[in-house]
């Protein structure tokens, strides 16, 4: 079973970067940089290591994007951990995706 505490991990082209927390089944993070002034994420580890969250952004324009995401771990080809992330943003800035997170030492 995948244990998310202390791991890293930047979404491709981002220049945050989000440390890991967890405690049982439950993970969460906080992160800042780039257009992103202040970023947090709470949610549960499933049994086969997806992360199923909720993610609140504040903006570098003061803009708030609220959404959620599961994240599904890969192993990347250099071995370190890559997430896979649906997501799901709410509200006037409503959209959907896929994105990935890797893991960075």
């Amino acid at each position: 079973m995948i244990n998310y505490d202390g791991r890293k991990f930047r979404k491709e082209g981002a220049e945050a970067v989000a440390e890991y927390r967890q405690e049982g089944d439950v993970v969460w993070a906080e992160f800042a940089g780039g257009e992103v002034r202040r970023g947090s994420i709470a949610g549960t580890r499933r049994e086969n290591g997806a992360l199923h969250l909720g993610y609140t952004l504040v903006l570098a324009t003061g803009e708030v994007i609220c959404g959620h995401t599961v994240n599904t771990p890969e192993v990347a080809e250099d071995g370190h951990l890559r997430l896979r992330e649906v997501w799901e943003r709410y509200g006037p800035h409503a959209a959907t995706g896929v994105s990935y997170l890797d893991e960075v030492s």
